[in-house]
């Protein structure tokens, strides 16, 4: 067993912390789970897997996380994060147990390649596969990002290393709950690209650049280019280039309904939630906070 503490957010997630914890067990010295006070047995089986839970008001997800590198006792030398829908691999295990602790000591941080199913389908086109995270980094040399969408890992210094195996995405839920869910996304979403445009709380994250670093790269097409282009245009541009130009249209109808969801609706909702936000505050004269703050139900 590894000198790794892993930390997942929970809410409701009886479905998939069993899976998500078994995972982790071959390599995790401790499971620490941060739950915003779930009201199914979540609590009740992470505790019977051996995880420690505590319980603490929901906010966003930078600030929950936050939380709990804060309020956990973490003695390890490497911090894991891992979302409760999601699964280590074998392969991947096997891969921390037999080359973490050889790894050069300027090395801080693990990326770790993303595999999404979705109605039991891997979504290998779209350019989805792989999506290259920050997932593993040595204790006291990160900290997640505070965002309210799109959140990462930020180191504070040393390089990375991309392992070569798999952590797993794989949702359970039905397609209501997908779409309840990315609904409130979306507003988290449009707050991302709404601050981005006026700028009325400080980002505190890792800079985008036109880098091989895909994190960085997607975040300089966000803020120097997506959020620049035409509302409900860019969702139309967007899906075109997800489904057409990178092949989506390979991962069959499981593929058709993910990447029209969620390349398409998903940010055409983010589009309407900035058009009401900027609508209601031209009209009211009011600042773009304060009408979050007062029809969306969100303290910034």
């Amino acid at each position: 067993m590894q000198n790794i503490t892993t930390i997942i957010l929970t809410h409701n997630e009886n479905l998939h912390i069993e899976r998500c914890i078994k995972s982790l067990l071959p390599f995790s010295k401790n499971i620490f789970i941060v739950d915003s006070f779930s009201t199914d047995n979540t609590i009740q089986i992470a505790n019977s897997l051996g995880a420690i839970v505590k319980q603490n008001k929901w906010v966003n997800y930078a600030k929950q996380f936050n939380w709990g590198l804060e309020n956990f006792a973490i003695d390890t030398e490497w911090i894991m994060r891992m979302d409760a829908d999601e699964y280590v691999t074998e392969d991947l295990a096997l891969e921390i147990n037999n080359k973490i602790n050889s790894l050069n000591e300027d090395v801080s941080g693990i990326i770790l390649k993303r595999r999404v199913y979705f109605m039991n389908k891997w979504i290998k086109h779209g350019g989805y596969y792989p999506t290259y995270l920050l997932r593993i980094w040595r204790n006291g040399k990160g900290k997640c990002e505070e965002r309210w969408m799109d959140e990462h890992i930020k180191l504070s210094e040393g390089k990375t290393i991309i392992f070569d195996n798999d952590i797993i995405d794989e949702n359970l839920n039905n397609l209501t709950w997908w779409t309840n869910k990315h609904n409130s996304y979306a507003t988290r979403e449009a707050i991302d690209l709404l601050n981005i445009k006026y700028s009325f709380f400080d980002n505190t994250g890792i800079e985008g650049s036109l880098s091989s670093e895909q994190d960085k790269r997607k975040r300089w097409l966000k803020e120097k280019l997506y959020t620049h282009m035409p509302l409900f245009l860019r969702p139309f541009f967007y899906f075109i280039y997800r489904y057409i130009l990178k092949l989506g249209f390979l991962d069959g109808i499981p593929g058709l309904i993910w990447h029209f969801l969620q390349g398409f609706w998903y940010r055409f909702l983010v589009d309407a939630k900035i058009y009401d936000i900027e609508r209601r505050a031209k009209k009211e004269n009011k600042k773009i906070p304060e009408v979050i703050k007062e029809y969306y139900k969100i303290e910034l």
